[in-house]
């Protein structure tokens, strides 16, 4: 199954960090925070990712083109330019990146790897947020259900989506931005989806979180997950802060995996 990540957009609440580099480059502990996102869902045995690049795709491209490079201890011979890897350190991980626009909204980047991303299931999420939802069990429950998307929902303060469901059948009943007055479930990211969720992108200009998503809840057709557990975005600067602070301790939530 391939995991699918946005990578694309500007990240202007987070711009003492963005302007020279994309959000999702930005660094948690010396990591770039997708990285952290990508080491949660190779946890759970998914290895294959999509990156969907847009605002300065470049750093995600070097990135992962030289990871080994800066990962590994060598030995070069300066004469002829031979390397020899001393202490090759990598990840079993398959890595497509790809340049979906630096204006392309988030649905339209969907729509571009379409053919990348194939006929099957596949996970979706944002590439600056971390948790430590459990990807087995969320993928086990959109199975279950038989809907063309599940969104993880969690409940934190703030600036999402907001989430109605109904108890028994987790089927979402509404979708809507969050306001002043909202408490509960919002929009957390980690999605899996059907193929048929394509048939609801048009082009470029779709933004994902919008009408595709209504029309899934029109049509039945989202669940969600509900997650108890760590769930943080990183919008701002004080968010980079809170995730580093966590990290320093040692007891980082969302680190599931072992070194």
């Amino acid at each position: 199954m391939k995991v699918v990540v946005f990578a694309g957009g500007l990240g202007t609440r987070l711009s003492e960090e963005t302007a020279i580099r994309p959000k999702p480059m930005v660094e948690i502990g010396g990591r770039p925070i997708i990285w952290h996102i990508m080491q949660c869902y190779a946890h759970f045995g998914l290895t294959d990712f999509i990156v969907l690049g847009g605002y300065r795709v470049e750093f995600i491209r070097q990135y992962f083109l030289n990871y080994r490079m800066h990962s590994s201890d060598f030995t070069i011979d300066m004469s002829n330019g031979e390397i020899v890897w001393t202490a090759a350190k990598g990840e079993p991980w398959r890595v497509t990146v790809l340049d979906t626009g630096p204006k392309t909204m988030t649905g339209g980047r969907m729509k571009r790897a379409r053919d990348i991303i194939g006929n099957e299931t596949f996970c979706l999420t944002y590439g600056d947020g971390v948790s430590d939802v459990d990807i087995g069990k969320l993928v086990a429950f959109h199975r279950e259900g038989g809907k063309w998307a599940t969104v993880t929902a969690v409940e934190p303060p703030g600036r999402f989506g907001v989430l109605n469901f109904t108890e028994e059948s987790h089927e979402v009943a509404s979708f809507r931005e969050k306001d002043g007055r909202d408490v509960g479930f919002v929009n957390g990211g980690f999605f899996v989806c059907e193929p048929q969720v394509f048939k609801l992108l048009e082009d470029d200009s779709t933004v994902w979180e919008q009408a595709p998503m209504r029309r899934l809840v029109e049509a039945g057709q989202l669940r969600a997950y509900r997650h108890h557990g760590f769930w943080q975005s990183m919008d701002t600067l004080r968010d980079k802060q809170v995730l580093e602070d966590i990290w320093a301790a040692g007891n980082a939530p969302w680190k599931v995996w072992k070194d």
